[in-house]
């Protein structure tokens, strides 16, 4: 149970202090590290492709090394404090907290009647796509969109491998939480490239290929299992768990993403909402295939629905996954 009790502890500190801004995050040194890396093949080679197969994998590998460094010079010391880095790790690199505080922001400034502009400001600080003509509708489905989509590579993908890894403790004679937060470092550095070089425009179509597939590969099954989770948090709060399992299996597949509509569509069918259609990106108007059914139109209260869902979902998708990990321990 010490393993459980340490990741209970990350995920609490997460909760309660969130990413405080005056403390740099780990997340802004794999991206120094990435840009550096880029900078380096792209001279090294004309082929983009293998330029950024080299930059992903030594990035990762950079990335990787040093939080194995660190946890084993801590180990030196004392093993007490090689569980506190661990969780100190494991607390950065999760992310409910940002999350949750970024879209009720955005709720905020939906319903105290302050002007749109206002609105447009706190959604753009948490998505790609144009705001500047966004209306109250357009800005709330964004934001609903968005706390579904980044419940996993913001919450349970990372736990996901973190808990995984600590499976392996035997083999490397390391502690369970210490691989844990190798796990989650690696997870981590693995959905910064894509966030950085995942991009399917000129510069990156070629050279984020790597990123964009290995990020794939790593969200498959946490992806599957969160939406499994929403469906599960839609009956447990008295949602349409109902409709909410209608619309993940029918829609979950309507994204260019093959992991991202999961925990949308099953979000969408617990508050019955049409999430999707068409949005602006660079100036240019996106038809994106429609998630779910209009039951009811979207208002701002979906946000904080939506969040509620989010923090059970992801909570008992941790749980479901730490159940997982004994299980599998007292089996073998």
């Amino acid at each position: 149970m010490i393993f459980e009790l340490l990741l209970l502890t990350a995920l609490l500190a997460d909760l309660l202090i969130g990413d405080p801004r005056w403390i740099p995050h780990p997340v802004q040194g794999i991206g120094g590290i990435a840009v550096i890396c880029e900078k380096f093949f792209r001279k090294c080679t004309s082929h983009q492709r293998m330029a950024g197969v080299l930059t992903f994998f030594l990035t990762l590998f950079i990335s990787v090394c040093s939080a194995v460094f660190i946890l084993l010079m801590a180990y030196t010391y004392s093993p007490v404090l090689q569980n506190l880095l661990a969780v100190i790790i494991l607390y950065f690199f999760i992310a409910l907290k940002d999350l949750i505080a970024h879209s009720r922001a955005v709720y905020f400034s939906l319903s105290q009647e302050l002007p749109i502009s206002e609105a447009r400001k706190a959604i753009g600080r948490i998505v790609g796509r144009d705001t500047k003509n966004m209306n109250r509708a357009d800005i709330s489905r964004a934001c609903v969109e968005t706390v579904a989509e980044n419940m996993v590579d913001g919450i349970t993908a990372p736990v996901f491998w973190a808990i995984f890894l600590s499976l392996f403790s035997p083999v490397f004679a390391l502690q369970p939480i210490a691989l844990a937060a190798i796990g989650i470092t690696a997870y981590k550095t693995i959905n910064t490239m894509d966030s950085m070089f995942g991009y399917k425009n000129e510069r990156y179509l070629y050279f984020g290929w790597a990123s964009a597939r290995i990020d794939d590969l790593v969200n498959y099954l946490p992806a599957r299992l969160s939406g499994v989770c929403v469906i599960l948090t839609a009956y447990l709060l008295r949602k349409n768990g109902q409709n909410s399992r209608k619309i993940f299996f029918r829609d979950r597949l309507n994204h260019t993403s093959p992991n991202a509509a999961h925990t949308e569509a099953a979000v969408a069918g617990a508050l019955g909402l049409q999430l999707g259609g068409p949005s602006y990106y660079f100036g240019e108007i996106i038809n994106k295939p429609e998630i779910g059914d209009q039951l009811q139109p979207i208002s701002p209260a979906h946000i904080l629905k939506t969040n509620v869902v989010v923090i059970v979902g992801s909570l008992l998708c941790i749980a479901i996954t730490c159940l997982l990990r004994r299980a599998v321990i007292l089996f073998f």
